[in-house]
């Protein structure tokens, strides 16, 4: 294990997609056949990558146009958790970890501190996902869209610490989108921002991020920046 020097946090969340795994082209084509199978036109990857981070039926109403009954929502939802699941299990689709994951793990993964997961993937996703790529056994807590209401509702990382019995002041929270900024600030935890993900650096900076960065090679020596 590499040494990392010391930093405040006890709790350290992780989002998921954008943050340690690039699910774009998955979850892309995922929403493009779900809308197809609906007999609606598949938004473009640019307007699906910007929801990415969200419960899904509040990732698809927003990708639905503005005067769309609500009615298609959950037909749009089960068949995209149809051909998700479906494409997921080829053992050739397109998920990979971010460059450096393993490692920065690793070297954060250390006795006195906890890592988990908030993500607005169910628990089932998750856990698939985790255990494909070997990452299981990095992470204390899973907190997903089964566990409460989505990002940027503060109550996933709320659960998190309480079951763990950290404070606010003790936990960070790293993501690549707005949501999870504004889940932070909610949350009344420091975040920091994952410019390699989907949202851009200055949305991060704007929606709370105490820091931005275009790697995740730099997270270990950013959080011991913290105080």
């Amino acid at each position: 294990m590499r040494e990392v020097p010391s930093h405040p946090f006890k709790l350290i969340l992780f989002d998921f997609d954008g943050t340690l795994v690039d699910s774009q082209a998955l979850i892309g084509t995922a929403m493009d056949e779900a809308f197809t199978h609906c007999g609606l036109a598949p938004p473009p990857l640019s307007a699906v990558c910007r929801v990415i981070g969200l419960r899904l039926e509040e990732a698809i109403a927003r990708l639905l146009p503005p005067k769309a009954s609500p009615a298609p929502v959950d037909a749009l939802a089960a068949a995209y958790r149809e051909v998700f699941f479906r494409l997921r299990s080829d053992p050739d689709h397109l998920e990979p970890v971010y460059p450096g994951v393993p490692t920065v793990l690793e070297t954060l993964n250390r006795p006195e501190v906890f890592l988990g997961i908030a993500t607005g993937k169910s628990r089932r996703g998750l856990t698939a996902s985790l255990e494909r790529h070997g990452l299981a056994h990095h992470f204390t807590v899973l907190k997903t869209a089964d566990d409460g209401p989505g990002k940027p509702h503060p109550e996933i990382v709320e659960q998190a610490m309480a079951e763990l019995g950290v404070a606010p002041a003790e936990t960070l929270l790293i993501g690549d989108t707005v949501y999870d900024m504004e889940m932070a600030v909610a949350a009344r935890v420091r975040a920091i921002g994952a410019a390699w993900g989907y949202h851009e650096a200055q949305e991060l900076w704007a929606a709370g991020a105490y820091r931005v960065l275009t790697q995740i090679g730099e997270l270990p020596a950013a959080i011991s920046d913290l105080e």
